[in-house]
């Protein structure tokens, strides 16, 4: 019997819980690397009176990876966001659980690995590391900002710069797990998601990088469908491109590119108070380059308790996971 392709995805946050979403129907051995950064929200509280590492990004991947046989009350209440109630508005069910299982179990690695068991979770999520970081973003103007929560929403007057580089602080080293699923990766799928804050700030963990070069696997890169304000607002599709490979010090062998700008107007109209537009296509006739309808028909609203921006439209998982799943085998 051959064996199942091997598919890893990196990032964080709403664009890989799409992905996962959609290679879960598929008979593949998937696992997902996951940022460990996230400041904001209800990860703050995660971190600040936790003293935890955020699990927000975690908990969208396993309910992204819940099997269909798994329990749906479970499911809904794992995405249940609190709207009242002092201190508590705001946050997760999700996170608030993992939170008490690691303190019943003294291992946020254990925490993950039973919530993963509850949810009968078809993968393996992998925190990149899980040494406690802050990340750092250095802007073209020579300003520095720490913490993902304040590079990935900045102020006006940092935000209309790009950033030059991007690290973490102190140092943090790769998950060993994450380095393992790597060089048995047939395929790498990073995108769609914040460029910096949900994808790059996975290679900027130490081992990543060079885990990525020596992998033999090719690599899809989704382009995300919209710019955002900090991080890609007036970068092209060939910026994007660029940085990404500045980052994984290698080429990406096949980039997903939506070919469809029929978006609502008064979407486009909400997207354009927040300084956001469609990402440009200048990647011209490069082979690597697949242009498809990638987009979901439907509009996503934020759920009244969420303090986060989150996307009016995405991608849809299944026409995302047909085209991922060709290039696995």
């Amino acid at each position: 019997m051959k064996a199942k392709p091997r598919i890893v995805v990196i990032g964080g946050g709403t664009g890989t819980y799409t992905v996962l979403t959609g290679l879960k129907k598929y008979p593949l051995h998937l696992s997902a690397i996951i940022s460990m950064m996230d400041s904001g929200g209800s990860n703050r509280v995660i971190r600040d009176e936790f003293g935890l590492l955020p699990t927000s990004d975690i908990r969208q991947c396993i309910v992204g990876l819940a099997s269909a046989e798994s329990n749906e009350v479970l499911r809904k209440l794992f995405t249940y966001r609190y709207n009242q109630g002092t201190g508590i508005a705001g946050m997760t069910f999700g996170n608030l659980f993992m939170a008490a299982l690691t303190d019943i179990y003294g291992s946020q690695k254990k925490a993950i690995e039973q919530t993963c068991k509850l949810l009968n979770v078809k993968g393996k999520i992998i925190p990149v590391t899980y040494d406690n970081v802050q990340l750092a973003a250095k802007y073209e103007n020579g300003k520095m900002v720490l913490g993902e929560h304040f590079i990935d929403e900045p102020d006006e007057q940092i935000g209309k710069y790009r950033i030059s580089e991007l690290s973490v602080i102190p140092d943090a080293k790769a998950n060993f797990e994450a380095i393992k699923a790597i060089e048995k990766a047939d395929l790498i799928v990073m995108g769609p998601g914040d460029l910096y804050t949900s994808i790059l700030c996975n290679l900027v963990v130490d081992g990543m990088r060079e885990a990525l070069q020596k992998s033999p696997a090719k690599i899809i890169y989704v382009m995300n469908l919209m710019t955002k304000f900090g991080q890609t607002n007036n970068l092209t599709a060939r910026e994007i491109l660029k940085e990404v490979e500045k980052y994984i010090s290698r080429k990406v062998d096949i980039v997903l590119l939506n070919s469809r700008h029929s978006y609502p107007k008064n979407v486009l109209r909400r997207y354009k108070l927040e300084q956001s537009e469609p990402t440009m296509d200048d990647l011209g006739n490069l082979k690597n380059i697949i242009r498809e309808d990638f987009v979901s028909d439907e509009v996503y609203e934020s759920q009244n308790s969420d303090r986060l921006k989150r996307s009016f439209i995405r991608h849809d998982p299944e026409k995302l996971a047909r085209k991922i799943v060709l290039y696995s085998r």
